[in-house]
């Protein structure tokens, strides 16, 4: 079963659920499972997808939520196909102020409280990383794909995906990759035999929960501060 962290069935209760079940229409379904590994262990969190033109060609738009609870972005991470909408509702009771500076979408929320109105588009592949203006520690990830044949490894590290058999770019993506949090690893697979892939990713060192030190938070506030003052 394709995990969809975090997703709001919006569109009807089993709209998000059929996506890719619907994108192999006519197709001969086949199905591939990811392991993932990290600093010697089974890594959980990891978006696992597979790329081609025929499965860019079967994306359909989706809907989605992040909501801010006890001043933390839920889920932390979220995948998305492109052209879908996202909404950030603020379940605290009190008001945060997401934005994202990141090359995939950059956007600002002005401060706000309860229910926001208009959804975030999300319509260019990539990692979009999150934060808050006025909690520095929060950080988060919407991870926008080109294909609807994703999933998130779960507690053991695993994810099952159903696509239409044939050749792909499996492509691995997680926060703690050493390359940085916007590069995936990618590899070449057969997808047809239920055959079960395994990768191992060279990761950041352990980070404690986020502080307001935290290298990568701080560059995102300095880039909102400088934003604001015109630079």
């Amino acid at each position: 079963m394709i995990a969809w962290n975090g997703l709001r069935l919006l569109a009807g209760q089993w709209g998000l659920c059929a996506l890719a079940i619907c994108a192999m229409d006519g197709a001969v379904a086949a199905t591939l499972t990811v392991s993932v590994d990290g600093d010697g262990a089974r890594l959980a969190g990891a978006v696992v997808s597979l790329h081609s033109p025929s499965a860019r060609a079967a994306v359909r738009p989706m809907a989605g939520e992040i909501d801010q609870r006890q001043a933390e972005f839920v889920p932390h991470v979220l995948p998305v196909t492109t052209g879908s909408r996202v909404l950030f509702p603020n379940s605290d009771n009190f008001r945060h102020q997401v934005y994202s500076f990141s090359p995939a979408q950059r956007f600002e929320l002005p401060l706000y409280s309860g229910r926001q109105a208009q959804p975030v588009v999300f319509e260019t592949p990539g990692v979009v990383e999150l934060g808050c203006n006025i909690h520095d520690w929060m950080l988060g990830y919407v991870v926008v794909l080109d294909t609807p044949y994703f999933a998130t490894t779960d507690a053991a590290g695993a994810a099952r995906l159903k696509a239409p058999a044939g050749e792909y770019t499996l492509q691995v993506w997680h926060e703690r990759l050493d390359a940085g949090p916007g590069a995936p690893v990618t590899r070449r697979v057969q997808v047809g035999a239920g055959q079960v892939e395994r990768v191992t990713l060279d990761l950041e060192a352990a980070r404690t929960a986020p502080q307001p030190a935290d290298a990568r938070l701080r560059q995102l506030q300095e880039r909102f501060r400088s934003l604001k003052r015109g630079g």
